[in-house]
């Protein structure tokens, strides 16, 4: 156990203090992809604070599209980009203390330009440069012990609320919530949610949360089933030839959803959230598609039909208080969103079940 120097605000002199970081060494532990569907775990220097960027040591690192490049085998050194965590180093005084617990937002935006100065930080075109700041980018990655994050990209964890539940106000919840606040979703409305992955179950908890009624789309039958319990009211799989017309048998006259949602990326998804989608229907897109080309109507679609199309990848920075209170009102359902916990050593098994499609959200434990 070694000691450290850090700095904590006084009335209106900093003072200086030492504390002891319990577990701090000289290196720390984070995953990494060496080959296709080849991962494990790496010894690397241990990070330090450094003027507005803050230590935190991690509790929680929520997995997400990671996987892809599991499979892929693309050799990967920073992965991960959600997690909740302790403060254990400030470099100058500031908002945080020693011990305070965090939500990490992704991202290292600018925070100067107009997106940033708005809370749209995750459009950032801007962003800082990590390895210039720090020497290295070693200190970047959430599936590690320990990250650095800028002072501003920490929102606070509310008393009796774990590191656990805490840590979807990333990916968990955070796209379906921000795509949801948009439109102003209710509960005179019917929510269609295209893929039930675990960014899509996310979308079932935010949907329900705000009294809308869910239609689910998924061809897993494990997730399906999922969506049922987060309190979908039913679940199409999109193989079946009339997969379009349960969706409108569902809805008011048949005229379609108020509100549809794509979590999975797939084209055809993107097509039946249009056509199940009612006249001046929003559709939000928040899975990602890559390059991949969806077919897309202007006249039917957008002219006749008076569709509001847009992108949600994230939410804004205002709402945190907003989202946790949500995590908070529905701590039952956020638990059982959140199938699997692996120590960090055990990163190849997590991605194994990620890609195995038998789970909700997946968290790595680094310090169990």
């Amino acid at each position: 156990m070694g000691s450290i120097a850090i700095f904590t605000s006084g009335s209106l002199l900093a003072r200086r203090r030492r504390v002891e970081i319990t577990g701090r060494g000289a290196v720390i532990r984070k995953a990494i992809i060496t080959g296709v569907c080849q991962g494990g775990v790496a010894d690397v220097p241990t990070p330090q604070a450094k003027a507005d960027w803050v230590l935190v040591k991690v509790h929680t690192a929520p997995m997400c599209t990671e996987y892809k490049s599991f499979l892929a085998g693309t050799p990967s050194q920073q992965l991960g980009h959600e997690a909740a965590g302790e403060v254990v180093e400030v470099a100058q005084p500031g908002r945080w203390q020693v011990g305070d617990r965090v939500v990490v937002m992704p991202q290292n935006p600018c925070g100067v330009c107009s997106l940033c100065l708005a809370g749209e930080y995750i459009h950032c075109q801007d962003p800082a440069d990590f390895a210039a700041i720090h020497g290295s980018r070693e200190g970047s990655a959430t599936m590690a012990q320990y990250l650095l994050k800028q002072a501003r990209q920490l929102v606070p964890i509310p008393d009796g609320m774990s590191y656990d539940q805490a840590s979807m106000a990333c990916c968990g919840l955070g796209p379906t919530y921000g795509a949801l606040e948009r439109v102003a979703a209710g509960v005179l409305d019917t929510v269609l949610i295209t893929g039930l992955g675990p960014v899509g179950l996310g979308g079932v908890i935010n949907a329900t949360f705000r009294g809308a009624r869910v239609i689910g789309v998924e061809s897993n039958p494990w997730r399906a089933q999922k969506a049922i319990e987060l309190g979908a009211e039913a679940v199409i799989d999109p193989a079946a030839p009339d997969a379009l017309a349960q969706i409108l048998a569902l809805t008011a006259n048949g005229r379609g959803v108020e509100h549809s949602i794509d979590c999975s990326g797939v084209a055809a998804a993107h097509r039946l959230c249009i056509d199940g989608t009612r006249r001046k229907g929003t559709l939000s897109f928040v899975g990602e598609s890559g390059r991949n080309p969806s077919q897309l109507f202007i006249s039917d679609d957008m002219i006749r039909k008076g569709l509001t199309l847009h992108g949600s990848w994230h939410y804004n920075l205002a709402l945190t208080p907003k989202i946790l209170r949500v995590i908070a009102a529905n701590s039952h359902k956020i638990d059982h969103l959140i199938s699997h916990r692996f120590p960090l050593q055990e990163v190849q098994t997590a991605w194994e079940t990620q890609v195995g499609g038998q789970c909700g959200k997946v968290l790595l434990k680094p310090w169990a």
